[in-house]
């Protein structure tokens, strides 16, 4: 323990990427701070999220260039998935992130306090039995897998979580959800052989995508052979020794191995005292204002439990800001859609702030122009033997607004596009940069220069 005792300048429940952050930033600042988590510092994204499925999505990768690699006059081909030797890939990739983010918490001198806490008073978080006390509390208590009302997790009907630790590849799955989750392990499952239908309610994959990229994506699957039924909902699953048995609203049935339910996460909030501490919660999600604020004494909320993006780069930027609101810095309050989002499927969808659609709604439908910029005309993504493009949204003779890719790789891209959508660019500022060749970043290049009335390689 550090040596406040139980008394900080904040007290962070839960230690995923909202809360170690939040953790870190405030200690740098020069303030005692208090990490309260049940399980591993981490969190989600780094145990059950993000890392483990990117390792997962690699390895996919592999065994995809192994299976084609005579299209490159390299004689490969792939004997098999050993799930044993993937799994210890990807948990190898784990402990090593841990082992450095332990680490960093233990330099910082961050208290960790390890076991489950509840917010007991506006200023108080108990864990064991012993009180901690914080002159400001952040709940950062993150998410859990959902489920659909009545649809029980068990058996053959597993959620991200199992799926992540299978420990055998099964002839075939259904992908109840076609959203970043779904799509992730449909497209890992497909490289590794597996025989997939993802079935979405919604009436296309990658829902909160711009139109334009949930078709891309569509076409790229059917041509994978990944099968999806989009816009009727789920209504019933049974399970038996041959498998699932799968039923849609309209009375079309499917047949696999194995269903997973990826339709979202829900926020980890019952139980913790928020409700009984005057915090208000709408369908578990705890909210707050622009400051992330919650409204009772000096409590704030970060990461997956505050309406938005589920996303850890997310709670990791709201992390931040807190530990610098509540020091006084005056940060600017965090641009919901100025946060970079990225689907790491093959093909890659990544898009930074507003979709044609969104664009429109709130600008009008004039005040609107888009460009599409195909990757067939980028060397480097000729080189790898993708196929996509980039859609750039504007506001007419204003900054561009939106920056929308498909593409193998197109999430490395997105960062230049998060620069240029915050700082509000014009197309003639990012087309006078020089982008280097053979990238697909010079893509971007293209994109804009077309974008700015100077096409080079554009196809009129």
């Amino acid at each position: 323990m550090a040596d406040t005792g139980t008394d900080f300048d904040i007290v962070v429940l839960g230690g995923g990427s909202g809360g170690y952050a939040t953790a870190l930033r405030a200690a740098e600042l020069g303030m005692s701070v208090a990490l309260v988590e049940g399980d591993k510092v981490g969190g989600t994204c780094l145990h059950k999220g993000c890392i483990p499925t990117k390792a997962l999505l690699h390895a996919a990768e592999l065994a995809d260039n192994a299976r084609e690699g005579a299209k490159y006059g390299v004689n490969t081909t792939l004997e098999g998935i050993d799930m044993a030797g993937v799994n210890g890939y990807k948990d190898g990739v784990i402990a090593g992130l841990y082992k450095g983010l332990q680490g960093l918490v233990k330099s910082r001198k961050v208290a960790l306090v390890e076991g489950w806490g509840t917010l007991v008073a506006k200023d108080a978080v108990e864990v064991d039995g012993v009180r901690y006390t914080g002159r400001n509390i952040v709940l950062a208590t993150g998410s859990y897998a959902r489920s659909l009302p009545g649809l029980e997790i068990g058996g053959r009907v597993i959620t991200s979580d199992q799926a992540l630790t299978l420990d055998y590849v099964p002839k075939s799955a259904i992908v109840l959800g076609g959203g970043v989750i779904g799509v992730e392990f449909a497209s890992v499952w497909k490289s590794f052989g597996v025989d997939v239908t993802i079935v979405e309610g919604l009436p296309s994959l990658v829902p909160a995508e711009d139109a334009a990229l949930s078709k891309a994506l569509e076409r790229a699957f059917r041509k994978r052979g990944i099968k999806f039924n989009v816009g009727t909902r789920f209504s019933g699953v049974t399970q038996d020794d041959q498998g699932v048995h799968v039923t849609l609203e309209d009375g079309k049935t499917f047949d696999a191995e194995l269903l997973l339910v990826a339709v979202g996460r829900g926020p980890s909030t019952a139980g913790l005292g928020y409700e009984e501490q005057g915090i208000t919660l709408d369908r578990g999600f705890v909210i707050v204002d622009e400051n992330l604020h919650t409204g009772v004494g000096n409590v704030y909320a970060a990461g997956d439990i505050v309406p938005g993006l589920q996303l850890a780069h997310r709670g990791f930027a709201q992390g931040i800001y807190l530990a610098e609101h509540i020091a006084g810095l005056k940060p600017a309050p965090i641009v919901e859609s100025g946060i970079p989002r990225v689907t790491y499927c093959e093909p890659e969808v990544a898009s930074v702030g507003l979709t044609e659609a969104k664009a429109k709604e709130q600008l009008g439908d004039d005040a609107v122009e888009t460009l599409e910029y195909n990757l067939a005309g980028n060397g480097k993504s000729k080189i790898l033997g993708t196929t996509g493009f980039i859609k750039l949204v504007r506001q007419k003779d204003g900054p561009v607004v939106g920056v929308h890719m498909v593409g193998a790789r197109v999430g490395e891209l997105i960062g230049e596009g998060q620069l240029i959508v915050n700082w509000e660019a014009y197309p003639e500022d990012v087309a006078s940069l020089v982008h280097a060749h053979p990238t697909q970043n010079e893509a971007l290049g293209e994109a804009f220069l077309a974008l700015a009335g100077k096409p080079l390689h554009a196809h009129n």
